[in-house]
């Protein structure tokens, strides 16, 4: 066990960031919303999965909707409390531990604040390696841990307990119920006992993200190049490095929705690549800049990453803007996701994408033969 206090906050959410995929909401917005709880409860007890007795009840607490509302909403932890009291009598015990449901951006803070608050200790791992639009996309529901009872709440302290027949039903109306609550609401979901806690769970992410994290700001400290050292720290692949030419984005149905062209500079030149997203980035498309010789990149269930070439910041989806100059990165997602079960639920088809997935690694030895 260690404790994660505010010296070690910053690391945490520049590397959630990253993690996060695009997605996750904005890690600053987490920062200080962690940054506050531990200054008035104290530091927050990080605990090993192998560390999580068989008896103990384990809650991932997070948030719902459009990344791009929350810096407009501030997110709040006024209704906490009550979300977990509401919890608890819903499941009929109280939570011994929280966790982050996904590690990108904000949802990798929110946990920190609730572990906080409750005077709990946090798990250090997800559900997920990463961050996905959708319930059924969690790991844990996938493997067959149910979402509901969940339990959703919005800034004035309205809550709504949800029992859904299954995470398809759960998903559709928690997101008309987050769209009620403008957008974006916490919520405490998908509770798992510690006695099945390792089999549904992608362990060490904060930590990883920590690392992460630490890694890119000893970069920028030392001048040396921090995407590179986000690699080097990530393990992965630099897909291109360019600059914005075109984005397209829409908030709709609770979802941050993009389509962003990336010209290649230097050594990528004469090449584009178009990232799509869902608050998430999904997929990546290379291409010659006339459009010919158009190939997969990468998808998702991957992790596609869009940072600043400049300083190796993670670039939100709802942060994309023309002009900016981004490197778009790659790296391999928790290997449980690449079965089929799960790739049915976030596979390219899954979001509407009429190809199948290939694996990072063998697109990467496909784009070493290809000539641009």
């Amino acid at each position: 066990m260690r404790y994660i206090d505010e010296a070690v906050l910053g690391d945490l959410a520049r590397g959630a960031a990253i993690l996060g995929t695009g997605g996750g909401g904005d890690p600053q917005l987490g920062l200080l919303i962690a940054r506050q709880a531990i200054r008035e409860h104290g530091p927050v007890a990080l605990v090993h999965p192998d560390d999580v007795s068989a008896g103990d009840f384990v809650v991932p607490v997070s948030m719902m909707g459009a990344p791009a509302v929350a810096k407009e909403k501030l997110p709040s932890m006024h209704p906490l409390a009550a979300i977990l009291e509401a919890f608890a009598h819903a499941h009929g015990r109280a939570a011994t531990h929280v966790m982050p449901a996904e590690i990108g951006g904000i949802a990798a803070l929110i946990p920190v604040a609730a572990a906080a608050i409750l005077k709990v200790p946090m798990v250090d791992a997800d559900m997920m390696g990463r961050a996905f639009p959708q319930l059924p996309m969690l790991l844990s529901s996938i493997l067959g841990v149910s979402a509901s009872p969940m339990v959703m709440g919005d800034e004035w302290g309205n809550t709504v307990v949800l029992r859904g027949i299954d995470d398809e039903h759960t998903e559709r109306i928690a997101r008309t119920v987050c769209v009620e609550m403008g957008a974006s609401a916490l919520m405490a979901l998908s509770a798992v006992p510690g006695s099945d806690l390792k089999s549904v769970v992608v362990e060490g992410t904060v930590t990883r993200a920590e690392n992460l994290g630490r890694a890119l700001r000893e970069a920028q400290a030392e001048h040396r190049d921090p995407v590179g050292a986000v690699l080097d720290a990530l393990g992965g692949s630099r897909l291109l490095d360019g600059k914005v030419v075109d984005v397209e984005t829409r908030t709709d149905g609770g979802f941050t929705r993009l389509a962003a062209a990336v010209k290649g500079l230097d050594s990528f030149s004469g090449t584009t690549l178009t990232v799509r997203s869902q608050n998430e980035h999904l997929v990546a498309m290379l291409a010659n800049d006339d459009g010919s010789h158009e190939t997969l990149a990468a998808s998702t269930p991957d992790l596609i990453m869009v940072l600043d070439t400049a300083t190796g910041a993670a670039v939100t989806t709802e942060q994309l803007r023309f002009g900016a100059r981004v490197s778009v990165i790659a790296a391999a997602c928790d290997d449980r996701y690449r079965q089929q079960k799960a790739l049915a639920a976030v596979g390219p088809r899954a979001f509407g994408y009429d190809f199948d997935y290939v694996a990072l690694e063998n697109l990467v030895q496909d784009e070493a033969k290809a000539t641009w």
